[in-house]
Parts: structure tokens; sequence; C-alpha cells
């Protein structure tokens, strides 16, 4: 699947994850931000901004799905009398699945949603929402 594009942000193609049942596993998801925009961090600096978000639908065979974040910077905004706490450029989330014990052998897809809110250094945009898809093989 190729990659998706929203407008601010871009979601490359994550790498295919292959586990045994009980493995724990990880797959990289590669995202980019426009340059000239940013998307504000899982943890943003002010409540009514919207975090980057990335949930796992249930697949069966993967189980989890926390996310690590990279280190977001602390940016200064005209809009924001305070530093805001942003993703730009190019960076990777990492999923961190286990494959459930009563896995069965074969591929798959672990579906997830990554919501973000984009802005640009004047002003925000409204939230959007991608799809990830990781290509699993459980052996």
């Amino acid at each position: 699947m190729p990659a998706q594009n929203s407008g601010y942000l871009s979601a490359g193609e994550p790498q295919k994850v292959v586990g045994k049942r009980n493995d724990a596993v990880q797959a990289k998801i590669p995202l980019s931000v426009q340059p000239g925009y940013h998307v504000n961090s899982n943890t943003p600096s002010d409540e009514y901004l919207i975090p980057l978000k990335l949930t796992w639908t249930a697949t069966g065979a993967l189980e989890g799905g926390q996310v690590t974040y990279p280190k977001p910077s602390l940016e200064k905004y005209e809009f924001s009398e305070k530093p805001l706490s942003v993703f730009t450029g190019s960076f990777e989330l990492v999923a961190h699945f286990k494959v459930a014990a009563n896995a069965q052998a074969g591929p798959g897809v672990a579906a997830g949603k990554l919501r973000y809110q984009a802005c640009s250094n004047k002003a925000c945009f409204p939230p959007k929402t991608i799809e990830i898809n990781v290509p699993y093989q459980v052996q």
C-alpha cells in the first residue's frame, strides 16, 4: 500500500512485522510533516490542542499496540504566547505488539488510525485522521 498523504502529514509504509506466538514485535511507522507546518505532539502544551494519537483496532493476532513517540520539540509561534510541544519534519512512531498466544499462522494486517492536528506558523487546521496499516506474518 502506498504512503498515505493527507495534505500536511504523510505516513510511509510501515515495515512488516514477523513473529511467533507470544513474541514481542515492533513496527516503525515513518511520518513526514510538510515544510512550514507542524503537528501537535502526543503531549501538547495546552489542553485545547489536539494531540497526535495512534490507536489500533483489535486484530486478533496482535495485541497491545502501545506507541512510543519521539521526543517533541518546543517551538514558539505567532499565535501562542508560550512554546508549543510539536513534531516537524520526518520522524517515526514505534508500535509495540505482542503476538497472541492463540494467533493463527499466516499473514494479516493491524489496522490503526492516526489522529492529528496540523498547523502553520500562523494558524491551526481542523484535525484529520488517516489509516495506518501494519502488515504482519505469524510464523
